[in-house]
């Protein structure tokens, strides 16, 4: 699974309509509307590389409203499992 995250700059004046249309992107699993320098985040989950163009550049940027985008792809997931596995010391409680 590859996933990407991406930063959505959108028309402030429509965010939550704009967020539903993104939503309803198929590859798209999640938007969050957040504070600070960008307006949503969208997580984007494909199986191949090539996906991610269809996704990103054929559908989310031509969502009326979205404005901008800044995708950032990721390497590894960290779970809270993952994370309380890599502490563990392995000693009983």
């Amino acid at each position: 699974m590859i996933t990407a995250i991406v930063l959505i700059k959108a028309d402030v004046a429509r965010i939550p309509e704009v967020a539903q249309h993104v939503a309803d992107v198929p590859g798209v699993t999640e938007v969050y509307s957040v504070t600070g320098g960008v307006d949503l985040i969208a997580m984007v989950r494909v199986t191949a590389y090539e996906q991610l163009a269809e996704v990103i550049s054929g559908s989310i940027n031509k969502v009326d409203g979205v404005l901008e985008t800044d995708t950032h792809l990721a390497f590894r997931t960290y779970s809270q499992r993952d994370l309380d596995a890599g502490f563990d010391l392995g000693l009983d409680d």
